[in-house]
């Protein structure tokens, strides 16, 4: 099979890259992670700078890859085959290189409904197995028909469990099944730890952290991280956006979160369409709009945002009109293809 030759100027390094994969992939399984996260051409985490060669791609989000930015060099590493040797710049993230991504078994050995739409799936792996993962990477459940779904791990890392936040998605082929037909001990098959969300400690900023909907399980998991170890100090505000009151699947725990480490963490829950009988006197509207009328200055912040790729769009749309700069956003934006969805009902 015919390889072609992937220098990033960024390192020095050299990467050999198959006709048949992508340069991300191929870049993951040679042991090098640079930032990515949906893999499917729609959150843009992936785009770096093609310096000389020549890729042709998979379908992907014309959004997250516009025919403008393939003029000025651009070029989107989770799609992008190579017909020739390639120069490219991107960041690698040394952090991760030490991660080994794997394929294993896992047992399901709990279900708990957190919401209405939202389960709490616990997965056992298999005794002695070493996973090692960083809080807010994700796993992908990996299905027979070949198709995967991506699942953010929500709990931190040094237990032997993985767990998930799962909402249902309407018609969904897998939500539906577990929430319908999953049972306690159950096989599945993973493949993980992937992703680069992750919180980066060398900084000392700020922090302004996003959730949509389940988007605050890789969030949970770096904030039980950090409030287990030695004492933090660096502010953190949360912003949980959800339709109603009742999506706050872990609000109890948040607001202990808030009272444990007073004048450090704080929370705002923003509801977009509360409920008249649940007499809402918090904030409404959209998620990003309560952070910038808290923070219309974002220019000494870090933001941590995790959701739906509408939200993560208009926030890397408006938030640099603020102030923040690219290298201050990290995000893991979730995004569901038509293939997980069943043929809608006539």
């Amino acid at each position: 099979m015919t390889e072609f030759q992937v220098t990033n100027q960024n390192s020095g390094n050299t990467f050999l890259v198959r006709t048949d994969e992508t340069v991300l992939d191929s870049l993951l399984r040679q042991g090098t992670a640079v930032p990515y996260s949906c893999r499917n051409g729609t959150c843009a985490a992936c785009k770096a700078t093609l310096v000389s060669g020549r890729v042709i791609y998979d379908d992907y989000d014309p959004s997250a890859l516009t025919d403008d930015e393939i003029a000025n060099g651009a070029i989107l590493l989770c799609r992008a085959h190579p017909r020739e040797d390639l120069e490219i710049c991107a960041e690698e993230i040394d952090l991760l290189s030490n991660l080994v991504i794997q394929k294993l078994p896992c047992r399901v050995i709990e279900l708990n409904r957190l919401a209405h739409d939202v389960m709490e799936v616990k997965l056992a792996l298999p005794r002695d197995t070493t996973f090692q993962f960083i809080a807010g990477q994700y796993i992908d459940i990996m299905m027979r028909d070949d198709k995967r779904r991506g699942f953010s791990i929500a709990n931190a890392p040094g237990s032997d469990l993985l767990t998930l936040h799962v909402r249902h998605v309407p018609r969904g082929r897998f939500t539906s099944h577990i929430f319908q037909a999953m049972k306690i001990r159950d096989i599945l098959r993973l493949e993980g730890p992937l992703g680069t969300f992750f919180l980066r400690k060398d900084s000392d900023k700020p922090i302004i952290m996003i959730a949509g909907g389940t988007g605050f399980a890789p969030l949970h998991a770096i904030l039980e991280d950090l409030f287990r170890g030695a004492e933090y100090n660096r502010p953190i505000h949360l912003f949980w956006g959800v339709r109603d009151l009742r999506d706050l699947y872990h609000r109890d725990l948040v607001e202990s979160w808030v009272e444990e480490h007073q004048g450090v963490f704080q929370f705002t829950a923003v509801l977009s369409e509360p409920e008249a009988t649940n007499d809402w006197r918090g904030e409404t509207g959209w998620v990003h709009e309560s952070v910038l009328r808290h923070y219309p200055d974002l220019s000494n912040f870090e933001v941590y945002a995790s959701g739906p790729p509408p939200m993560i769009e208009v926030i890397r749309d408006t938030f640099p009109e603020h102030g923040l700069l690219p290298a201050q956003l990290y995000y893991d934006s979730f995004e569901f293809s038509s293939d997980t969805l069943y043929p809608a009902e006539s």
